[in-house]
Formats: C-alpha cells, structure tokens, sequence
C-alpha cells in the first residue's frame, strides 16, 4: 500500500502526530543508550507527570518502539528498552533533540525580533 501524509485520513498522520509529541520524542532520546527503568525516565525528564509518563510508554509500546520488562521485585521493577523500529526512529529524532538544543539562542532571538518588530 502506498501511504500519503498529505491525505486527511491516512494513518501515517497519526503516527506523526504520535513522533511529533514532546514527550515521546524525549523518551526515545533518553532510551538511545540502552534500557531504563520507569523511575529513572520520571526523574531524567523534568516535568513529565507519572501518569503521561504512562501513557506515553503504553502508546510507544503499542507502535511498535519499545518494549515493556517487568521484574518480579516489591515492588515491581518495570524498564522500557528500544526496539529495533524505535532504533530506527531515534536515527532521525536524536539530531532533532541535538539542533533544538544547538540552536535554541538564536530561535529566541529571532522570537524577541518578532516581538519587537510588531510593538
């Protein structure tokens, strides 16, 4: 089948609705380098709640991007590790979160020149 993400309902929308996410896109970021337990995801990303944290991993998990290990500890230990496809997928998306952080002096003051061009 061939796919359009410029068509409305074609699937490949939702799925750049689902990369585009900032939390997903940090997830995959911090997964690059092997295996992380939940707790250690919660505390690396400053601001995420416990409960988009959740939902992020399960939607992740449901693509296809990383896959779920729950350890039988008390209590439980659960780690999320990179598929092949979210590998994959983090080619592209790492030089993202890179250029964003590369870049973010001059995107602000191209943001406050806006913003006195207009006042």
């Amino acid at each position: 089948m061939k796919w359009n993400p410029y068509a409305a309902r074609c699937p490949t929308r939702q799925l750049l609705d689902r990369i585009s996410d900032k939390w997903v896109v940090l997830v995959l970021s911090l997964l690059k380098d092997g295996p992380k337990r939940f707790s250690v995801l919660k505390r690396e990303i400053d601001g995420i709640s416990q409960k988009m944290l959740s939902q992020t991993l399960r939607a992740l998990e449901q693509d296809g991007f990383v896959t779920r290990r729950a350890f039988a500890t008390v209590p439980v230990t659960v780690e999320y590790e990179l598929t092949s496809l979210g590998h994959s997928l983090n080619v592209a998306m790492v030089p993202i979160v890179e250029w964003a952080v590369a870049n973010m002096n001059r995107v602000l003051k191209a943001r406050d020149s806006y913003v006195r061009k207009l006042g």
